[in-house]
């Protein structure tokens, strides 16, 4: 367990003998007074509490004698005494005085004198430590009040109390409360007294403390090591205060499953707590617990010590009181010892009592109490009481979606994306209880509502602040959005450029510093974005399968699959965590429109992975032996889901891992393909059927951008400068990343697509009111500008890097290393996917005076993308190679295009899962829009459009490379149905090329 540091310490380092200043003893025996309480300050710096007692008790007797009951020094040594009792964890002892004192200093200096703020510090310090919140908190918000009118708002005293107010939050479960005040307190304190200052510590842990509660142990643990630095340094390798650092250090690496990293760091801490503080003290109680801990999680149960753990126990009930957390989290490890061992009997009490007192002391919706429910209901499952179990994991679910909501609210995406994998491993438990019970209705229902809720939520989250955002905030907070841009571009460029000249720490550090600041900008973004998100807040956990079905077309079904992790849900007693068996797995759920939901294990994730990924292969190669590929897949993935479907054969497919990569019309059941008899939609997750707002801005507009000059782009720009200067700092990011490919590019320029221009003015003839950019017209700058339009069609070479070959006559750019070995691409795969547009062929070297431009003037990547601003856009269309490819993420998608395009606002993406020919892919093309035009949906368009071209050309890799991602409905257009065009031609040119279609 961690413990937030510093509450007293920070107290006595900030107002030792406050009562006294400026004061002169005239006698004899106050001056004796103020030397022993002097001798006391440096005990208790030494950690020796118990003897600066008996300082401050002697200088306590001296005072009173002289100046009665009543005088502001008694007042002082009362303080001092009350939090030298507190640091030697005796509470009970320390109200009384801390009250005696207070209640002194408000009758002689008045209510507002600073004096009194400390004195309150410290009172709600020890109803903090008492886990009494509800008290500590006006405490500490009057005392804030008092330091900023007397000290003004920059005052240590003023960082001091912010930083306990949100200790105090981070202990309720408030982390984004808690979180603006610590970096505000930080801040402070850095700038008055320096980063190496001792008082820095007090928040530098506890802002680690947070992080680590969120799962953001990256994060937490340069802040530990920091703290523990600075503390080892100032107070010496055995203060109390270093202990608290150790123990929190391991925490971080218990979490971790470091278990043989963290267990020195207890032993260490153990220590320095039994010699400074004494056996009795509760702090050593924690570290007893906490050790135990770590040799249960190693299955070392005869490395506990279970007499010292329940005496452990008796001194944290003695201490602190029978309902304190600190005794839930001890009474945890026990029941946890017992049930590891399958005492069950035993067990049971201890998890019940825990839950109590974290009901009643933190709160019904505070993590530990989730975390209570979970164990409980652990238990439970290893007694074969799944009817009791249900209820349990049902409310802890429910609390940690309650949880999510709240925190994300202020998380930047990449810390969304963390603590979304922190919740997981509690996630992945529900999906193991189906795979074990897969009829059980209950089962079924808990588990989809986690698929709901939580697949792809870092996108729907992400797209909620971008649309706030772009459509709700006012000027300040766009600027700040452009200022994250450009922070976001300062960091993609130089992490694609390399260090360079620069020293490699100097190059990491430049690389944290942009990370940090466009970190908290996008942060302090989502903060402000808060009241205009909650109004499209996604429905509760028990409403949130009605909700969905209710969504679906009456002869429909939402097929979820979920890739997870199976681990024993009952291990074997006696079995630590390290050695219990896991397997990667997939599960469908099948939702109909009346609710009823059906659940099936589809097996282990590595052959239906690896037959995805030679299916992938066979079509992109245009293997002419895919069909046993195609059947492999079908009877893997598919063929499981008959049953559950019967006769519905329109399906909302949400895929899952390397599934989201697979046009699942182009698998074959052995007589057909899927195509002839099921209708695909495809969907990051089954929550995307629920209504979007309505954006009042909506366009009717159709641009289409294709046939880019692949040279030099027209000199002049209709952009103006502002916007010119930030497209020139986008652009930049891509230059030193596509340095590392010239030397192959220079001697293979790209191809020119004739393809895309014929196919860009099929769809004008189609849509008579679509704004062509066609050759040098088709540049970058012409797209990031855009207004959003209803629809916005691309027809240009496409990438998603990696060492591949690029077939003849396909719309695609890839990296050849025939030239040599070119640097590794950028890890982000939001650099590693993008478009090309006019001006590509500057990627040949030139010469110092030429004035072609830089390469990242025609390559926009999915990073750029992301901050257009779509919302109103009902289709885009990427008609170009590999546009839905990218790094998948298990239960959050696939990061490239797709993704960057669905943030950015688009209601449908149609987009490639492989390299496509440039002359099939007009043909498709024209035959969607015009299917669009007839009044098909988006996706039932594209069916329709591949059942066309399938006729004369039968290899899937011709008619199955796109798939239509969001929403089927049709297009909202105002022009009327063309009925009088004249059919699709379906020839192709050039099929006997080497490598092509």
């Amino acid at each position: 367990m961690w413990r937030v540091i510093g509450w007293m310490t920070l107290v006595v380092l900030c107002s030792a003998a406050g009562g006294d200043a400026g004061v002169e003893p005239t006698d004899a025996r106050l001056v004796e007074a103020r030397a022993a309480l002097d001798e006391a300050d440096k005990l208790q710096r030494a950690g020796k509490y118990a003897e600066a007692l008996v300082k401050g008790e002697h200088a306590l007797t001296l005072r009173e004698t002289v100046l009665g009951g009543t005088h502001p020094q008694v007042a002082s040594c009362l303080k001092h005494l009350g939090r030298l009792s507190l640091l030697h964890g005796d509470f009970e002892r320390a109200e009384p005085l801390i009250q005696r004192a207070l209640a002194i200093y408000e009758a002689t200096l008045g209510e507002h004198h600073p004096n009194v703020a400390q004195t309150l510090d410290t009172l709600a310090a020890l109803y903090f430590m008492q886990g009494l919140y509800d008290r500590a908190e006006p405490l500490i918000q009057r005392a804030l009040v008092i330091h900023e009118a007397s000290l003004g708002e920059h005052h240590p005293n003023v960082a001091f109390a912010l930083n306990m107010l949100a200790a105090l939050y981070t202990s309720q479960g408030l982390s984004d409360r808690a979180e603006p005040l610590f970096q505000r307190s930080l801040a402070s304190l850095e700038a008055s007294l320096g980063e190496h200052h001792p008082n820095i510590t007090l928040v530098l842990n506890n802002l680690a403390t947070l992080y680590i509660a969120q799962g953001l142990y990256a994060r937490a643990e340069p802040f530990y090591q920091r703290t523990l630095s600075i503390q080892e340094a100032s107070l010496g390798k055995h203060h109390p205060d270093v202990a608290i650092s150790l123990n929190n250090l391991a925490g971080l690496y218990f979490n971790q499953g470091l278990y043989d990293r963290a267990e020195p760091f207890y032993q260490r801490a153990l220590s320095i707590r039994e010699a400074s503080l004494g056996e009795h003290h509760p702090d050593v109680a924690t570290a007893i617990n906490n050790l135990a801990n770590v040799y249960i999680a190693q299955g070392l149960y005869n490395r506990v010590d279970e007499p010292r753990v329940q005496r452990a126990l008796a001194r944290l009930e003695a201490a602190l009181g029978l309902q304190h957390p600190d005794v839930a989290h001890t009474l945890n490890t026990l029941a946890t010892l017992y049930k590891e061992q399958g005492l069950y009997a035993r067990a049971e009490p201890f998890y019940q009592r825990s839950l109590s007192i974290r009901e009643a002391a933190l709160g019904l919706r505070h993590p530990d109490v989730a975390e209570s429910l979970n164990d409980l209901a652990q238990l439970r499952l290893a007694q074969h009481r799944l009817a009791d179990a249900l209820p349990l994991l049902t409310r802890a679910f429910s609390l940690s979606e309650q949880r999510l909501r709240q925190e994300a609210l202020g998380f930047s995406e990449s810390r969304l994306a963390d603590f979304l994998q922190h919740l997981r491993t509690k996630e992945e438990v529900l999906y193991a209880l189906l795979h074990a019970h897969p009829g059980n209705t209950h089962v079924q229902r808990l588990a989809l509502s986690a698929v709901l809720l939580r697949k792809g939520r870092s996108i729907e989250e992400t797209s909620s602040t971008s649309r706030a955002i772009l459509r709700g905030l006012g000027p300040q907070d766009r600027e700040t959005f452009e200022r994250l841009r450009a922070l976001r571009t300062q960091l993609a460029s130089l992490s694609l450029q390399g260090p360079g000249s620069r020293a490699p720490a100097d190059y990491q550090r430049n690389l944290k510093d942009l990370a940090d600041q466009g970190d908290a900008l996008e942060t302090n973004l989502a903060r402000h974005s808060t009241p205009l998100r909650a109004l499209s807040a996604l429905p509760a956990p028990d409403d949130i399968v009605d909700r969905v079905a209710a969504a679906l077309p009456k002869d429909s079904a939402l097929v979820e699959f979920v890739a997870y992790t199976n681990r024993p849900l009952v291990p074997k007693p006696g079995t630590p965590p390290s050695k219990r068996p896991s397997q990667p797995r997939y599960l469908a759920l099948v939702l109909f429109p009346d609710a009823r939901i059906r659940a099936i294990d589809l097996g282990p994730a590595a052959s239906i992975d690896s037959a995805a990924a030679h299916l992938s292969n066979a079509f992109a190669e245009r293997d002419g032996a895919y069909l046993s590929a195609s059947q492999a897949l079908y009877a893997l993935a598919f063929k499981p889901l008959l049953p559950l479907l019967g006769s519905t054969r329109r399906l909302f497919l949400a895929p899952d891992g390397q599934l989201a990569l697979v046009p699942f019309a182009a698998l074959h059941d052995g007589t057909s393909f899927l195509l002839d008899s099921f209708d695909f939609s495809y969907l990051t997750s089954g929550k995307d059927l629920l209504p979007r707002p309505q954006d009042n801005t909506a366009s009717d507009s159709v641009v289409v951008l294709a046939d880019p000059s692949f040279g030099s782009p027209p000199a002049t720009s209709t952009a103006s400068p502002v916007e010119a200067s930030a497209i020139a700092q986008r652009s930049a990011s891509l230059e030193g990343f596509f340095s590392t490919l010239r030397a192959d590019l220079a001697n293979q320029p790209w191809p020119p697509l004739p393809g895309t221009r014929q196919e860009a003015q099929a769809i004008q003839h189609l849509l008579p009111q679509a704004q062509l950019f066609l050759g040098t017209a088709a540049t970058k700058q012409r797209l990031l500008q855009l207004p959003a339009p209803a629809v916005l069609h691309i027809a240009t070479h496409g990438f998603f890097l990696e060492d591949s070959s690029s077939p003849s006559g396909s719309r695609a750019l890839v990296a050849s290393s025939s030239g040599g070995s070119p640097a590794p691409p950028p890890p982000d795969p939001l650099l590693r996917s993008g478009l090309v547009l006019t001006g590509a062929q500057s990627l040949a070297p030139s010469s110092p005076e030429s004035s072609q431009p830089r390469s990242g003037n025609s390559l926009v990547t999915a990073l750029e993308l992301a901050s257009l601003d779509l919302w109103g856009t009902q289709l885009v269309v990427l008609s170009a190679c590999d546009t839905g490819r990218g790094d998948v993420k298990l239960g959050q998608g696939v990061y490239g295009l797709r993704r960057s395009l669905v943030i950015a606002g688009a209601e449908t993406v149609v987009m490639s899962l492989w390299k496509v020919n440039d002359d099939s892919t007009r043909l498709l093309m024209e035959s969607y829009y015009r299917h669009l035009l007839a009044g098909s949906g988006r996706a039932e368009a594209l069916r329709q459009a591949m059942r066309s071209l399938r006729q004369s050309h039968p290899h899937p890799h011709y008619w199955a490379p796109f798939i239509a991602l969001g929403s089927d409905s049709p297009l909202r257009l105002p022009a009327p149905l063309p009925l009088h065009l004249p059919p699709v031609s379906t020839e192709l040119a050039g099929l006997s090329a080497p490598g092509g279609t």
